[in-house]
Formats: C-alpha cells, structure tokens, sequence
C-alpha cells in the first residue's frame, strides 16, 4: 500500500534506445499515471554510450525515482525458433551460449548470452532495465494480422531485417538478417575496374574493337526483449497502440543503377535468401507464401515493394513503424 502510494506521487519516466547505422535515437515518455505527459526524441553521433547521451539521460533520474531504461537488441547471434520445447531448441540455435523467452507458449526467440553482457556493459553507467527483441517487437505490431493470416512479416531497421513467416499466429521461421554481414553482400558490388575497361573497350589487354564478329551472328541478350532484466513475464498483456493502414505503391518501372546496388535491393536479396531457406531447409514446416507485411522504419523506396512484387510474386503491405515508441509501449507493457 505504502509502494503503491509512493509511486503515485511520482512520473513514470521511460528511455529508450534505439542504435542506428551511426547514430543512436534516444526516444522518452514521461507518463503520469493516466496519460503520456511528454514526449521527445534526439538523436546522438555515436552506436555506444558517450558523455553527451549520458548527460542527456541522467537528467530524467533527476524527474522521478521510476525511470525505466531500454534497449532493442542488435546482437547478430539472435533469432527466432518455432519451439518453446528445450529439448527441441538445439535444433535451431545453441542453446548453451543462447539466453531465450518464449512468446505465448507457442514459439521463442533468443541471443547470444555474450551480446547480452556486452550491451550491459557497454550502458553500465545509467543501468539497463529491458533488452527488448526486434522478434518480440514485430509480433506485438502486427499483432493483428499475425494471428488471422499466413503471411511474412519482416521489421526493416537501418541495417539489418528480422524476417519471420507466421501461420495463424504460430510461428514457422525466424531468421534475423544483418545488412553488413551478410553472405552475399560482396555479390552486390560490381567491379568498377571490369565497368573502366568496358568503357575504354579493353578487356585483359584485348582490344574489343579487333574481334571480327559475322554479320549473321546472333545477338547476345543479358542475363534476387530478448532480456527482462526485472522480469520474465510473456508479452501476451501488449496493448498495441494503433497504426496506420497498409500503403501499397503503384508499380513502377525500375532499371537497377550500374556500380553498387542500392539498400533496397539488398534487402530484397535477404528476404529472398531467408525465403529459400524457409522452403528447402527439412527443419521447417514450409508452405507457401504470397503475401508479406513490412514494418518500416527507414522510409524504404517502391523499389523494394517492386523486387518483391515482381521478382517472388508476393503481395506486399507496408506498415511504418517508430521504434522509439514500439519499443516504449513494450516497456510501458511490463512496468
């Protein structure tokens, strides 16, 4: 009763972090205890903890005593698996150097149990309450249509996709996709020396133009929370916040740009990767797909709704989604 008391006198205060490709938005609520007060965001020029961030978060302990500190997980070592069986878990990922929690007893997702110490360590200067999952972060919004559909659903971030395919609200793939360590990123990259002696008509130090061709030749044509710190309670209580209705693009006609693609078509060619493996890889109960949901939150180009639409053949929704404030409603969910 006194508690109960006590923290009525005070604001609940919540931070959360999101880390971008070289930059880290810092997004705040400030709630009373029957509405958001304030709101803000900023952004700070560094993917780790600096003085200007440090000073700008610590003024907020200064507001109430209940300030919640959070973060959304990057760690390349996480995903998700269709199991909540330990036994089964192996399966997917190794379980001994794995922290994980299961999602409504029917699936989990997890990470690197290093990672896990690594952000700790990296934040041990304000202290962290929450190392929230992009897994657990897509399922609560899409909430909606993951339980009534069978469908992808991938959140798009600045540098990586949490690619997922759900069926009815159960989930049968989970694969987390970094844009930076990606397998087949280097087959993205056209070698500008090989583009330098097209030009120039040279090719290993033959000259193009002294090749006789016949006239009657034939032409050649050219050739896709992790971690409660406090807590280890489910997420099944989120109250999802409204979000706007799907955009769909018109088609547009696309020529990929010569030199290196763009992030759109790399993303394309993760998803269409991820995809594959869902199909061919036996540990999957694989089916088959025609739609996709995408929680965007970089502003991807029609470019990628394209390649989806016209290179797998899938109908394709797009959501927008702020991760400062998913990620706080997630917070907001377990205090």
């Amino acid at each position: 009763m006194i508690s109960k008391l006590f923290s009525s006198l005070y604001a609940r205060v919540f931070v959360n972090i999101v880390v971008e490709n070289t930059q880290s938005l810092v997004f705040v609520e400030i709630c009373s205890s029957k509405k958001v007060e304030r709101s803000m965001h900023k952004y700070f020029a560094t993917t780790t903890m600096n003085a200007q961030m440090h000073e700008f978060i610590s003024t907020f302990y200064k507001e109430s005593p209940f300030c919640y500190i959070s973060v959304l997980d990057k760690s390349l070592a996480q995903g998700a698996m269709p199991t909540c069986t330990t036994s089964e878990m192996g399966k997917y990922c190794d379980i001994n150097a794995s922290e994980y929690r299961c999602y409504s007893n029917d699936w989990a997702f997890y990470t690197s149990e290093y990672d896990l110490e690594a952000i700790k360590h990296d934040y041990r200067s304000i202290g962290i309450d929450f190392i929230f999952s992009p897994f657990a972060l897509l399922a609560n919004f899409f909430k909606d249509k993951i339980d009534s559909t069978l469908s992808i659903f991938v959140l798009v971030e600045s540098n990586s996709l949490s690619f997922t395919v759900f069926d009815n609200g159960k989930l049968l793939y989970g694969e987390y996709l970094s844009m930076k360590h990606s397998k087949g990123s280097d087959a993205l990259l056209v070698d500008s020396s090989l583009d330098e002696e097209l030009d120039a008509g040279m090719i290993d130090g033959i000259d193009l133009e002294d090749i006789a061709i016949e006239d009657d030749a034939s032409g050649f044509e050219d050739f896709g929370v992790i971690e409660d710190l406090d807590a280890d309670d489910t997420m099944d209580e989120f109250s999802e916040e409204a979000v706007p209705n799907e955009v769909v693009h018109e088609k547009e006609q696309h020529t990929p740009s010569s030199g290196v693609f763009n992030e759109d078509y790399q993303r394309f060619v993760l998803v269409q990767s991820a995809l594959n493996t869902f199909y061919k890889d036996p540990k999957y109960k694989s089916q088959f797909v025609e739609s996709i949901y995408i929680a965007d939150s970089v502003g991807v180009s029609s470019d990628f709704k394209n390649y989806l639409e016209e290179e797998i053949f899938l109908t394709v929704f797009i959501r927008r989604i702020d991760l400062g404030a998913s990620l706080c409603d997630m917070a907001k969910a377990e205090v």
